[in-house]
């Protein structure tokens, strides 16, 4: 099939046989594995020792073969755990260590990019993200918080993370019952909408230099502020079904198990967006007169 994420692009590279890259190499991977001889041959010709489609297919990701949904799950799972503990860990040490707040923020932003634009996936790398990420995460839910609790709002945190939860079972639900579909016409506006509004946070950060929105920026300009960030909520969720879309594609092209990282790491940038938007939103809200 063909795959609209880019990051599964390469994948996609046909073989003789006609499974495609990624399923040939995960049944090479189970030949060598299971002693049955050169991978080449083996992949292409069952009948000379190599695995069959069902016998491939009943293998799971433990004994070296493809990509299952129990991987993504686990993977997902595991970061997190880590991404949980360390927001609890900045979240402590935040109020008398303030470098802890660009510690993880610094870390994050580099792990991310790291991720992103590395070939081979790595999960110590992945791991690392998902630990400064949470770092970063429990150091601005503190900051947040003590905003608020000057507004006399309680609470906050607590709302933002029901709200993130709720958001990703609302966009699984839409996703999963085919309501929303997405194709070629659903990136289209989406990556448009992106754009600009990555075009006003930028604008909206140059303006919060300068006092615009009491340091808000745009997002604390009134009503037009308020709907600007949930926007960025809107926004935020519908990525989520990008990363859903990703992960059934990675499944139908047969991935190698490896790959559950990296769809894992997708999967938690997209949340920690959202997460950080939710939190915006609700501060900007106690915020007002």
């Amino acid at each position: 099939m063909q795959s609209s994420n880019p990051i599964l692009k390469r994948y996609e590279k046909p073989t003789k046989s006609g499974a495609g890259f990624a399923y040939d190499e995960g049944k090479s991977a189970y030949s060598s594995a299971t002693g049955s001889g050169a991978a080449t041959s083996l992949v292409t010709s069952p009948a000379a020792g190599g695995p069959t489609d069902t016998e491939f297919a009943t293998v799971t990701a433990g004994g070296g073969a493809r990509l299952t949904f129990n991987d993504v799950i686990v993977k997902s799972a595991v970061l997190f755990a880590i991404t949980v503990a360390m927001a609890f860990i900045g979240w402590a040490l935040v109020p008398s260590m303030p470098m802890v707040l660009w510690i993880g923020l610094i870390g994050a932003l580099v792990f991310g990019l790291t991720n992103a634009f590395k070939k081979v996936v790595s999960p110590a790398l992945v791991m690392l993200y998902a630990a400064f990420a949470g770092l970063m995460l429990g150091s601005v839910s503190w900051a947040y918080n003590q905003l608020a609790l000057a507004q006399d709002y309680e609470g906050l945190v607590g709302q933002a993370v029901i709200g993130t939860l709720t958001a990703f079972g609302v966009m699984l639900f839409l996703y999963g019952t085919g309501i929303v579909k997405v194709n070629g016409k659903f990136m289209r506006i989406f990556f448009a909408a992106m754009i600009s509004y990555a075009i006003i946070a930028v604008a909206s950060l140059i303006g919060a230099l300068f006092g615009v929105g009491g340091g808000w920026g745009f997002y604390g300009v009134g009503t037009w502020g308020l709907l600007l960030c949930a926007a960025g909520v809107l926004l935020a969720s519908f990525a989520l079904m990008l990363d859903f879309e990703a992960i059934k594609q990675g499944l139908a092209m047969g991935l190698p198990e490896r790959e559950s990282w990296r769809l894992s790491f997708g999967l938690l940038v997209t949340l920690v967006w959202l997460y950080l938007e939710i939190l915006r939103f609700l501060a900007i809200f106690a915020g007002r007169d």
